[in-house]
């Protein structure tokens, strides 16, 4: 379908631990998913270096049997991590490097399949990352050549696609057990407003650890049937194969009562039956920790006035293991609805970057028609217009006319889209270190845990010393408000210089300021000298602008596959 000019069409990513999907919505307003060159839905997030090239998807995932020392896999779970690198070939790859990888190999592969260029993206990321997490997942898209749009909660996402098919107002609880993140969200969807209430989780709780439970008891159960001493998970090529069979075990298990594996070590073999039951015995612990983060964003709805949800969503793909579906049932008495695990994130994704596309296009029409009756705006006033101010027929006919540009029609619930609001919120608390009354480090939090976003808050605090030269506006992010700097993350730092002979005391008001995506700005004055800085806050584990457009040159060297 042709495109209008200055209307892109924006695709969605579901940049997964353990596969990857993305998506665009059709000439008939439904979002689809595309097929990568292997013909399968979903990609692997696996990505294998072979000299100057780099293979992503099914094959790497193989090759990690024979060549780990080659294959990184589970790459989201270290985003924003500054100490995670992998070497090859005497180069060295960051989180985002190999996510860019990802990306390129999605994206490359659409392209094929549609035969268009694809520049705009909207990416997700699991509610529960913070401002490192989700400035990394930016860079990997831009590292990758793309136009990121957005950074969309997976929540949010698939509440966005599922809300798109119903007719009536409900809250839902989103609970999305993905391959390596485990997110808890509670969503009212209403006509024109999708709202995140609550959010809680750990994005590092995920179908893989089930897989490494099944691992474990597998090397057990081999010890126990040869009397070997030596542990085969000291082996990396058996335990990448354990891992592999774990991971098409668990997906025998969904389906039938038992899984036979086998384990060959040091010359040995052991022949292993997994039962459904033992399996979820020795996986009770996970299954626990998720209905724990359950009841606890509850609480945390409850105290924002929210206790009662109309369901249950279930969105991700380990969320097919029949054991997540009967413990809900027996926690809370509702049977839940499994919801496209695979793809609802990656599609709705699309839906929200149809939706901030037709945005900007219906406000270009009504920015053209409002100079066209009062002659031009001066660039002072030339400002987004708010859809939820103009009259409701005024947006319709300005749908119309994209509609006539785009060639096909706007379905009911996709223009219905385009007015909804979608209001997110933080999915931990925001707060810069200070010193107490008596002289102890604190963290002073500014911006509380689920709170809506975009916000902005000041608080003032005063300098600790006379003739202090400087201060260092240390920010941190915690999950549950401790007051305790080692409770939480360091996000950064950024310094205020400060005028000569300053006293003690003297004032100095910080703010932050997140956006609807959750990137945080942080701005810091002097109060009684008038100096200021202003960050968009970089971290340590962060590139900035100019560093991803020299590293963007060298990996493009690379070709992906």
């Amino acid at each position: 379908m042709s495109q209008p000019e200055g209307l892109k069409r924006v695709f969605g990513i579901d940049l997964g631990t353990t596969y990857s999907v993305i998506s665009y919505v059709d000439e008939h307003g439904k979002a689809v998913v595309v097929p990568n060159q292997e013909s399968e839905r979903i990609t692997p997030s696996v990505v294998l270096f072979d000299g100057d090239a780099v293979i992503v998807g099914d094959t790497a995932k193989e090759s990690a049997k024979v060549e780990p020392h080659r294959v990184v896999a589970r790459v989201k779970q270290h985003m924003g991590d500054p100490n995670f690198v992998f070497e090859h070939e005497g180069k060295v790859y960051n989180a985002e490097d190999v996510s860019s990888f990802i990306l390129r190999k999605v994206v490359g592969d659409a392209e094929v399949a549609l035969g268009e260029p694809i520049t705009d993206v909207v990416i997700t990321c699991p509610a529960y990352f913070g401002t490192p997490e989700r400035e990394a997942t930016a860079n990997a898209g831009r590292l990758a050549g793309l136009n990121v749009r957005a950074v969309l909660n997976e929540p949010t996402a698939a509440a966005i696609a599922y809300g798109l098919e119903q007719a009536s107002d409900q809250t839902v609880l989103v609970y999305d057990l993905g391959g390596g993140t485990f997110d808890v969200t509670m969503i009212e969807i209403n006509e024109r407003l999708i709202r995140v209430v609550c959010t809680g989780g750990d994005h590092r709780l995920g179908g893989v650890l089930w897989d490494e439970a099944v691992v474990m008891y597998l090397a057990e159960q081999f010890r126990e049937q040869t009397g070997e001493e030596s542990d085969p998970l000291d082996d990396p090529e058996v335990l990448n194969d354990l891992t592999l069979q774990a991971e098409r075990g668990k997906k025998t298990l969904t389906q039938r009562e038992k899984a036979p594996f086998r384990v060959t070590h040091a010359g040995k073999q052991a022949r292993v039956e997994l039962d459904r039951a033992k399996f979820e015995e020795v996986t009770r612990h996970l299954l626990d920790r998720t209905i724990e983060l359950t009841r606890e964003m509850l609480e945390d709805a409850r105290a924002k006035g929210s206790a009662a949800f109309d369901k249950i969503i279930l969105v991700g793909g380990a969320t097919r293991m029949p054991q997540v579906r009967d413990r809900i049932i027996a926690e809370f008495n509702v049977e839940p609805e499994t919801y496209d695990p695979d793809e609802a994130v990656a599609k709705g994704a699309a839906l929200y970057g149809l939706k901030e596309s037709l945005q900007q296009g219906v406000q270009d029409i009504l920015a053209e028609a409002s100079e066209s009756a009062n002659g031009p705006a001066d660039d002072h006033d030339r400002r987004p217009i708010e859809l939820g101010d103009v009259p409701e027929e005024e947006v319709a006919e300005a749908l119309d006319r994209l509609e006539k540009q785009l060639g096909f029609t706007l379905t009911g619930p996709v223009r219905e889209l385009v007015g909804t609001k979608i209001v997110n919120v933080l999915s931990k608390s925001l707060g810069v270190v200070a010193l107490d009354d008596k002289r102890k480090e604190v963290v002073v939090y500014l911006l509380p845990r689920n709170t809506e976003v975009p916000f902005e808050r000041s608080t003032d605090f005063g300098t600790d010393a006379d003739d202090q030269i400087a201060v260092d506006i240390r920010v941190m992010s915690g999950e549950r408000d401790s007051p305790e700097p080692t409770d939480c993350q360091e996000v950064g730092v950024a310094t205020l210089n400060l005028p000569e002979r300053l006293p003690a005391h003297s004032p100095i008001r910080v703010k932050f300021t997140i956006t609807r995506d959750g990137r945080l700005n942080v701005t810091a004055v002097d109060l009684t000298a008038g100096g200021a800085i202003e960050v968009d806050f970089q971290t340590e584990a962060v590139m900035d602008s100019e560093a991803v457009e020299e590293r963007s040159t060298a990996l493009r060297l690379l070709t992906v596959s």
